[in-house]
């Protein structure tokens, strides 16, 4: 017996009744959230952890990527500008894809950290993956894809941003 509640409807804790389909449209982008900020964690942590990768010279390091990558890319001029100071711009991408899955998965400045992550996808795939054939091989374009939906909504749910406006919210209320 449902007492006049549908079978696929449920009391939600975000207002009322609400069927199951709202709340996983209301997490829908949690997965990709956790998915992103986890990922660039790791491929931060890894380059800098990794003695070889910071290196302006030698097998794995960041500088000889730049090289072989520099006649392939559609921005030559971005390569050329990178292997000025390969180890800094080394430092740069791995200190970026920290901050940026840091506040990825905190939902901190949400939108800023995905613009960012999507930023050094876009200059990933014009540099080191555009030579992929076919380009869909090159992970970085699905990446710079798969940002777009965090530039454009943010950490609505389960993040400090969210937090942070409830707070600023109740504080507003409070002052009527």
């Amino acid at each position: 017996m449902t007492y006049g509640i549908r079978p696929d409807t449920h009391i939600s804790r975000y207002g009322g009744a609400g069927t199951r389909r709202d709340t996983a449209t209301h997490y829908a982008l949690l997965p990709l959230r956790l998915f992103l900020g986890v990922t660039f964690i790791y491929a931060g942590l890894d380059k800098l952890t990794d003695s070889a990768f910071m290196q302006s010279a030698g097998s794995g390091s960041v500088g000889d990527l730049m090289r072989s990558v520099r006649d392939s890319s559609a921005i030559p001029a971005l390569v050329d500008l990178a292997l000025k100071n390969p180890v800094g711009f080394g430092y740069a991408i791995a200190l970026g894809e920290l901050a940026v899955g840091i506040g990825t998965l905190l939902g901190l400045l949400a939108r800023l950290a995905a613009l960012g992550g999507a930023l050094i996808s876009l200059s990933l795939w014009l540099t080191v993956s555009w030579a992929s054939d076919p380009y869909y091989y090159g992970n970085d374009l699905a990446y710079l894809m798969a940002w777009t939906p965090l530039v454009l909504a943010g950490a609505p749910y389960l993040s400090v941003d969210a937090a942070l406006r409830s707070r600023r919210r109740l504080r507003a209320d409070g002052d009527r």
